[in-house]
């Protein structure tokens, strides 16, 4: 069984040429499987790619496809919902970090210092499930471990999120494992910084869009995540996900059947002294003739190291100087910093 397969990547139609490139697809139950010398192989791989784009999809990932459909049945119901029910569930003041988000509330380009209109897209956050013992820090307990606002339908909602959450936050922890092998880092080398993980669970509705976009406003802005990797899920056959290639050129990424999308973030770039790529990315609105107008779905689930986690060089990645290329910052404040920058005042005008 080989480990990966490509699944091809092409520019906009709108460029001049058309260049495609190979958008890898691992398998992870035969990377579990394998031997040491041949897991050596396989991380090297990914090494590779996480040097390159930053993106791979994972396939056979031991996920169970009826806990993915139930929660995302139930998000798609809670969706269908009117407006004045999903505010029910609404975030309780602004930078609050779970519960329901509503239209143009945020614009995630702003986490790098770019002023775009709010992003066309609405969301459901959810955070993790339960409190450390012995956390105490309050800036932890108000954002990272602050409550859940869960709506009261559909019914099983939260069941159903709970337990595609705890499949994510395993999965997660195995994609960490084959991290370490890419990094030639011992087997378990993240235990101890993602064992109480303070990663987050997000439902993103992109509505049916009836009239056009202002100037600049995309259904997600160019922006990097935040933590150590992304566990992305698209909606199968949409179209709008696109990362930056290092030409400055735009690239589709599409859905890959049985398999989730999985990005690096900007914790594990300054993990890796940037070997590493946490490679910008957007959604874009397709044309309409393309779907571009139409409803979309995802789900994001954005692991996260352990709150007070130090995130500092690997040794295995300092340069040839010996030198590292960021100051040591911690998992918890950080995310908390990039998160309120995006946040958009419900005054504001939409």
């Amino acid at each position: 069984m080989l480990a990966f397969c490509p699944v091809r990547l092409e520019h906009n139609s709108s460029m001049s040429s058309s260049v495609s490139s190979a958008f890898p697809v691992f398998d992870l139950g035969a990377y579990e499987k394998a031997d040491g010398n041949h897991r050596q192989v396989l991380g090297r791989e990914v090494d590779d790619i996480c040097r390159s784009t930053g993106f791979l999809a994972v396939g056979n990932h031991g996920v169970e496809q009826a806990v993915i459909d139930r929660a995302w049945s139930k998000a798609e119901e809670f969706f269908n919902l009117s407006a004045a029910d999903k505010q029910r569930a609404k975030a309780p003041f602004e930078g609050y970090p779970y519960g329901y988000l509503g239209p143009e509330l945020e614009a995630l380009a702003k986490s790098r210092g770019v002023d775009t209109p709010p992003d066309l897209k609405e969301s459901f956050n959810g955070g993790p499930q339960a409190i450390p013992k012995g956390m105490t820090d309050p800036d932890a307990l108000g954002f990272c471990y602050a409550a859940t606002i869960w709506p009261d339908d559909p019914p099983e909602f939260q069941d159903a999120w709970k337990t595609y959450y705890r499949s994510m936050e395993n999965l997660a922890h195995r994609i960490m494992d084959v991290f370490a092998t890419a990094l030639n880092l011992p087997a378990g080398f993240f235990d101890p910084f993602i064992d109480q993980p303070i990663s987050a669970l997000r439902a993103l509705n992109y509505p049916a869009q009836t009239t056009p976009a202002k100037p600049g406003q995309l259904r997600a802005g160019a922006h990097t995540d935040y933590g150590s990797l992304t566990i992305l899920l698209p909606q199968a056959g949409s179209r709008g996900l696109e990362i930056r290639a290092s030409d400055g050129q735009w690239i589709p990424v599409p859905p890959v059947p049985g398999a989730f999308v999985i990005n690096i973030g900007d914790l594990m770039a300054r993990w890796t002294n940037d070997r590493w790529v946490s490679t910008l990315h957007r959604v874009v609105n397709p044309p309409p003739e393309e779907g571009g107008m139409d409803r979309r779905q995802s789900f994001a689930f954005f692991h996260q190291p352990n709150w007070h986690t130090e995130i500092s060089c690997l040794p295995s990645c300092l340069g040839a100087d010996g030198q590292a290329k960021y100051e040591p910052v911690l998992s918890g404040p950080y995310l908390m910093s990039k998160f309120q920058a995006t946040t958009v005042p419900e005054s504001s005008p939409s």
